[in-house]
């Protein structure tokens, strides 16, 4: 079934270019329509949900944290479906689950208090909470797992030779796209409302991307008879190791220190990010800054971004991995250590600054690392195993963060004790070389 009807509606060998660069497009594409499914698109909803359905944030984030948790429970296994069944079906199941999700949440409130009377004051919290962590569970695992699991390991397998060059193309739009999107979907909601900004998403996506996936989305180009870059190559770049010489399996992957050394920082990122952007107002607020100033904070980290993901993903196929690891893991304590002592001056500049070197690297190594330490055979349950890290420690973010605002008075002790894990995570980024190097006659570098 993986490669049934890769040639409907057209041939990929018949266009009069490589097809890795549909491939490229498809991918941005895909990994944009996530966003509904992302921290970032969820928190624009989130003080709505709290009015709408008369819950606390710390309820409402408990809700959010278990079902991130459940949705990373299956990843692992959804990457073994990738593996089986390819980009393409797996795309549109998760795409129709997603459209699916987002109408229901649309009328979240009504279908609670039709199960559940408001005056019910215990049973209806616990309905709600119930019903709610089903809902994020399954936006979660849709948006911001498989569809975006999906998307960024089809464009690593038709590139190897220029992962980087084209995964920096794909970090440059999804920095611009995900910046824009919170502003986009608050506007969306004042143009209509809450409950209509979800519908139209729905809409859009079951009626466009769906049908998108099924035309574009294509997995491996050997079994269209076409090879990664579109042409042969030795692997070796600006003397990069930058194409496996062994496939591992995902135990095997886990028994490497560097496995461990990369996904970490990408999970504190995740905890840390999704932990801001879920409580941006609350946060904002409690620095004595203007909500409005705390949506416009993406576009100036945006430009950053965009920069840092351009160069980064140049970089990548030119030097070892593990120095744009240390600096991802920099920009990480420099934007918490600014969060923490947030204000309109110095430290407010120093997220931005943070933040978007951390925003413009973290697609670079999430995406470009495990097809190159750990080869392309197996891709889909290893970054289904990181993904799901990823999301499990997303899942954290708001209900460690709000817990520390509403018992200790101040978001601040979160965001210092996770400073000093990260400068713990520095000292061993360089431990963090290439498995693969071992594999070669002779010595090469990451």
């Amino acid at each position: 079934m993986k490669a049934r009807w890769n040639n409907f509606p057209f041939n990929p060998n018949k266009i009069p270019f490589f097809y890795g660069w549909v491939i490229l497009f498809a991918s941005i594409i895909g990994v944009l329509v996530s966003a509904p499914g992302q921290t970032m698109g969820v928190s624009v909803f989130t003080d709505y949900l709290i009015d709408s359905i008369d819950i606390s944030r710390n309820q409402i984030s408990t809700a959010y944290m278990i079902g991130t948790i459940a949705s990373s429970l299956l990843l692992t296994w959804a990457g073994k479906l990738y593996d089986k069944y390819g980009a393409r079906w797996i795309g549109m199941a998760a795409s129709l689950l997603l459209a699916t999700v987002l109408a229901v949440l649309s009328q979240s409130d009504r279908i609670i208090r039709y199960f559940v009377n408001k005056n019910e004051s215990g049973l209806y919290i616990m309905t709600a909470m119930v019903i709610m962590t089903g809902l994020f569970f399954m936006l979660r695992f849709s948006g911001q797992g498989v569809i975006t699991m999906v998307s960024r390991n089809m464009l690593m397998k038709w590139f190897i030779l220029h992962r980087g060059l084209v995964n920096g193309i794909l970090s440059v739009f999804v920095a611009l796209g995900f910046s824009l999107a919170p502003l986009t979907f608050n506007g969306l909601i004042q143009m209509t409302s809450w409950r209509d900004a979800w519908l139209i998403m729905a809409l859009a996506i079951i009626i466009f991307f769906t049908f998108f996936v099924l035309i574009f989305f294509r997995d491996n180009p050997e079994e269209i008879g076409m090879v990664p870059d579109g042409k042969k190559h030795s692997g070796q770049k600006h003397h990069v190791n930058v194409e496996a010489h062994r496939q591992f399996e995902l135990a095997e992957a886990r028994k490497t220190l560097s496995f461990w050394i990369y996904a970490l920082p990408l999970a504190v990122f995740a905890l840390y990010n999704t932990a801001f952007t879920f409580h941006l107002i609350s946060i904002f607020d409690s620095s004595g800054m203007a909500s409005e100033r705390a949506l416009q904070i993406f576009i100036p980290v945006s430009f950053i971004s965009v920069g840092i993901s351009l160069g980064g993903g140049w970089l990548s196929d030119r030097i070892r991995l593990k120095y744009l690891l240390m600096l991802i893991l920099a920009g990480e304590f420099i934007a918490m250590f600014s969060l923490a002592y947030l204000n309109d001056g110095i430290f407010h500049y120093g997220f931005i600054l943070g933040h978007g070197i951390v925003n413009g690297l973290f697609n670079v190594l999430m995406t470009v690392t495990w097809p190159r330490f750990y080869g392309r055979k197996h891709l889909g349950s290893i970054t289904g195993f990181v993904t799901a890290l990823v999301v499990f420690s997303s899942a954290l973010g708001p209900v460690l963060f709000s817990f520390s605002y509403t018992r200790l008075g101040s978001y601040r002790y979160m965001f210092l004790v996770f400073s000093v894990i990260v400068f713990i995570l520095l000292i061993l980024s360089f431990k963090g070389n290439n498995p693969q190097d071992k594999f070669e006659n002779k010595k090469s570098f990451d």
